[in-house]
């Protein structure tokens, strides 16, 4: 069974990058946020950060034959641990504002609106809630535009001005890109300038990985198609330019023989007002009274496929780092982390992740594993 890692937040976590790249940058790193004790990025005037959403360590040392590239930069490489929960809309948030979740408050896929019956999906965010107001910290792309620095996010079209952009990335100029090719020649562009920072984000594995799963052709496939596309990206930046490729998780193929659909399995509705975060790592919002009934039922019922804590237990055991007071609700009363390929879905209110093999969320090696490449 596997183990559950701890983040390192202010060590080698996802959100402790864009300070080291400030202090690669020659800048005081505090203007990005702490500077990170165990990441330590070489200096340069420019530097291009490539996201590759779904590329955990853990998969890249598994799979290495099908990514020679990045695989070459794995020997001497830092290897970072996702924040938590290990999904996208929080990782990519901690990235571009350097903060812990529980600081800059995405706390999952899914997570509840205090004071209301309703979940917001951080992906595709809610138009009643102002990004400013969920998220109201300065980004660290903000902090380092202001300090000087040339920062652009070159992304899908479709992402610029949506909620989780405004949230995460603000403070940058957005460049739309859609295809391989644009993606570079943006990015070759942006990295002309110095100081610059500039992000590039690839859902494509992903996207691969949910759908087909991490052991299939077509996620071998992707992965060798992303591989060339970052070689490609070095190839085509100055030699001056410094290049880094994270991942904001890895993923794990949960077995349908695995999964635990509380729609059949009545008792895990006692109690549960509302079913949030996804089916690695749910959030469970609890009736009045029901927390310590809720905790039993479900660690009875679930045994050693999952571990079953409070929020305050949660928050003890320093899954979102420091918890700001307005953060604190939006955390379910109850946290379930899968452990395995375990996955607890809900065929009525989540009928969508009934479909996919591959899943992330919770705390396992291969979801909180991320590399830290550089060239």
């Amino acid at each position: 069974m596997s183990e559950l890692l701890l983040p390192a937040y202010g060590e080698r976590s996802l959100g402790d990058v864009v300070p080291a790249v400030a202090r690669g940058l020659g800048l005081d790193p505090s203007v990005a946020g702490q500077p990170p004790s165990d990441l330590v990025l070489p200096d340069a005037p420019a530097y291009v950060v490539f996201l590759i959403d779904g590329l955990g360590a853990e998969l890249l040392r598994r799979y290495a034959h099908a990514a020679p590239y990045l695989t070459s930069l794995m020997r001497g490489a830092t290897i970072g641990t996702s924040g938590v929960p290990s999904t996208t809309a929080t990782s990519l948030t901690s990235l571009g504002t350097g903060l812990v979740p529980g600081a800059h408050g995405l706390i999952g896929y899914t997570a509840r609106m205090p004071g209301t019956d309703k979940l917001i999906n951080h992906l595709k965010w809610d138009a009643s809630i102002d990004p400013h107001v969920w998220q109201p910290h300065p980004t660290a792309f903000a902090r380092l535009t202001r300090a000087g620095v040339n920062v652009t996010v070159v992304n899908k079209r479709s992402f610029e001005g949506s909620g989780l952009t405004r949230a995460a990335h603000r403070g940058a100029e957005f460049v739309g890109a859609d295809l391989v090719g644009e993606r570079i020649a943006a990015m070759v562009t942006a990295g002309r300038h110095a100081p610059s920072l500039t992000y590039v984000y690839d859902s494509d594995l992903d996207w691969t990985g949910h759908r087909f799963g991490v052991a299939s052709t077509q996620w071998l496939q992707q992965l060798a198609m992303v591989d060339a596309e970052a070689e490609q990206m070095r190839e085509a930046l100055a030699p001056s330019v410094r290049f880094v490729i994270v991942a904001d998780h890895g993923m794990v193929d949960s077995a349908l023989s695995s999964r635990v659909d509380v729609d059949e399995v009545p008792e895990l509705r006692d109690g549960v007002d509302l079913l949030g975060g996804e089916a690695r790592f749910r959030h469970l919002y609890c009736a009045p009274g029901a927390v310590d009934s809720v905790v039993s039922t479900w660690s009875e019922t679930l045994g050693s496929r999952a571990l079953v804590v409070t929020r305050d237990d949660a928050v003890a055991r320093g899954w979102f780092g420091e918890v700001a007071d307005s953060v604190l609700p939006r955390v379910g009363d109850v946290m379930v982390a899968c452990r395995g390929d375990a996955a607890v879905v809900s065929s009525v209110d989540f009928s969508y992740e009934t479909q996919l093999i591959g899943m992330h969320g919770s705390l396992t090696p291969d979801e909180m594993l991320i590399p830290i490449l550089v060239d």
